[in-house]
């Protein structure tokens, strides 16, 4: 599995800027705790901290509410609430893709 952070200024509709990605990998198969664990990795790998939440969608995190997921991310975390929050979602997606078929 490969996963992918964006730390990205937004508006309501679209990303303003990103300020940096990072990036984890692991072999193990896909479960909710080594999900977290490598969405946790892939956050503490920024450049620098993000200052706001950390958004993803919820099928990212097996339908979990967020109350549960968010236990494991500081600051915050929460799904998917605006189009600017999609898109950057969208984009960590579309990194964490490349990034895994450089390390195929």
């Amino acid at each position: 599995m490969v996963a992918a952070a964006v730390h990205a200024r937004i508006d309501s509709t679209r990303i303003r800027t990103v300020e940096g990605m990072g990036f984890a990998a692991v072999r193990e198969g896909p479960t909710l705790d080594a999900t977290v664990a490598l969405t946790a990795e892939a956050v503490g790998n920024l450049p620098e901290p993000p200052g706001g939440p950390i958004v993803a969608e919820g099928g990212e995190f097996y339908e979990e509410p967020a109350e549960r997921v968010g236990l494991s991310f500081q600051p915050e975390f929460k799904y998917v609430e605006s189009i600017g929050e999609r898109e950057t979602v969208q984009a960590a997606h579309h990194a964490a893709y490349a990034a895994r078929d450089l390390l195929l």
